[in-house]
């Protein structure tokens, strides 16, 4: 339901925003007349058949066709006021035995314009995925990669402002201009290149380019040996470091990958982590090979530990053993590189689920001095405050993340839409966890909760219905025995909220 909006006659749809006007005042709808609005004016003129406007209204259920006709002959009332100058039933024609067909004029508007993000007062860059320009397609993974790498080099440089590898990535393959992709992601400086890799070599093209201006602040091509690439890595990172505070400011050492094969597997287990079940398995797969070749690798062991702990979420949670065995990978990954930002939060996020909330606070401080700019950090640390209480603080938390990562993955919204929730905004929470990044996710369940809260009760039982079709062994005790709050008042607000959406006990 994301990002459209419609004209016909004096109404005006946002699928997005769940809104429709009529010359400029809202009309009372509900979402799954909005739902079946959306899905009629976006083909104007088509028949669309009873079955597709039942998915498009109650998607993943099986519903009576008489839903559907309540919902349309609520439409109709709706399209009918007088001032309207045409009547609902002239809007909405009927196929008999067909479906529905929109007979109106409709013209598609431009979604709302984003909001440019303010500059950050410190100098602020996005490493745009690097070009592939190999004859190899295999190849695509290894300049991915190599993007990947320099984000979190960057990122570590407490002088910089750095946006996070899934922003910087929702613009792969898109032929866009250097000056929108700095203004959509608020930044001013863009690193660009390409990268090829053939017979033992690489060769990598770079440039630093000041949005502002238009210059180009430092460009400079690499011809040198594969093995060569993670040294190649960090000169890329000096001279952009260089080129924008005027002097270095070295980060403590990076753990590096003593086996490419294992790099390569890293890499590509990297996109699959928030996934499907079976996109878990397969980064299961090539991350316990990674392991084998290098024992030593400190990365592969942090994306192992989160694998244990995220691959089985998707089926009710992770078990005894599973949370066990990702602790302990955790607590390796740091072992081996304490320097590694990213395997401390990783690390202090599995400790506060085993409620040891010392510790935990302790690994995210050290993350955070560490890299700053590590977004997933930040988001993780909103999901802790929260349920310590500390709403206005994991608020705050959640903010910052989404300004590092203005595209974030889908958990950053059901994170964002819990602290909603628990700040009782909970029609903000609703507008958050109806968005396509995260609806069909385990964040039903904050959305069934905030729909209950707003006394939406139908609404509220048919999301906890779906919820737990993905989520079949889903209780509201075992929940609130595992999840690791700190503030008794909060664990019964939310409580409250699945009971009154009719989560099972």
């Amino acid at each position: 339901m994301q990002g459209s909006r419609f004209a016909f006659g004096p109404f005006v749809l946002d699928s997005g925003a769940g809104t429709l006007l009529r010359n400029d005042i809202p009309v009372a709808i509900g979402y799954r007349g909005l739902r079946l609005l959306a899905a009629l004016v976006g083909r104007p003129g088509e028949i669309l058949g009873k079955a597709e406007l039942m998915d498009a209204a109650w998607p993943g259920r099986a519903v009576e066709e008489g839903n559907l006709t309540v919902q349309i002959a609520q439409l109709r009332k709706l399209l009918d006021p007088a001032d309207a100058g045409k009547g609902g039933g002239e809007w909405i024609a009927t196929v008999p035995r067909v479906g529905y067909r929109f007979l109106g004029t409709v013209e598609q508007l431009g979604g709302a314009k984003r909001k440019p993000l303010p500059l950050p007062s410190k100098p602020s860059v996005a490493v745009l995925p690097f070009v592939n320009i190999s004859n190899d397609p295999e190849q695509e993974s290894f300049a991915d990669g190599l993007t990947e790498d320099l984000i979190t080099d960057l990122s570590r440089i407490s002088g910089l402002f750095v946006i996070a590898r899934n922003s910087a990535f929702a613009y792969k393959g898109k032929a866009m201009d250097v000056r929108g992709i700095a203004e959509d992601l608020g930044v001013r400086y863009l690193l660009e290149g390409s990268a090829r890799r053939a017979a033992g070599r690489v060769r990598i093209n770079a440039q630093l380019v000041d949005t502002v201006s238009g210059d180009h602040l430092w460009a400079e091509r690499f011809d040198r040996s594969l093995d060569d690439i993670f040294a190649v890595q960090d000169e890329v990172t000096a001279k952009i470091v260089e080129a924008l505070l005027g002097r270095l400011r070295a980060p403590p050492p990076r753990n590096r990958p003593k086996n490419l094969e294992a790099y390569d597997l890293c890499v590509r287990a990297r996109k699959l982590m928030d996934d499907s079940p079976q996109s878990a398995r397969e980064a299961h797969l090539m991350l316990t090979r990674a392991v084998s070749l290098d024992p030593d690798y400190a990365e592969a062991y942090r994306w192992l530990a989160m694998n244990h702990w995220m691959g089985w979420i998707h089926s009710g949670g992770p078990t005894e053993s599973t949370r066990s065995a990702a602790l302990e990978l955790a607590r390796t990954a740091v072992a081996l590189d304490p320097n590694d930002a990213g395997c401390r939060w990783v690390l202090a996020y599995l400790l506060a689920y085993e409620r040891r909330f010392t510790e935990a606070d302790t690994e995210f401080t050290t993350s955070i001095a560490l890299d700053p700019n590590e977004a997933d950090a930040w988001a993780a640390l909103s999901d802790i405050a929260i349920l310590a209480g500390r709403v206005n603080e994991g608020l705050e938390h959640i903010r910052k993340a989404f300004r590092l990562n203005p595209f974030p993955a889908s958990w950053y919204y059901l994170t964002l839409g819990q602290a909603q929730y628990a700040a009782r905004d909970y029609e903000a929470a609703v507008e958050t966890l109806r968005r396509d990044e995260t609806y069909r996710t385990s964040s039903r369940r904050f959305l069934a909760a905030s729909l209950a809260q707003l006394g939406r009760l139908d609404e509220a039982r048919a999301e906890a219905e779906l919820f737990l079709v993905g989520n079949p062994h889903f209780t509201i005790r075992h929940w609130a025995a595992t999840e690791p709050f700190r503030d008794g008042a909060m664990l019964e607000h939310f409580v409250d909220g699945y009971r009154k959406a009719g989560l099972p006990e």
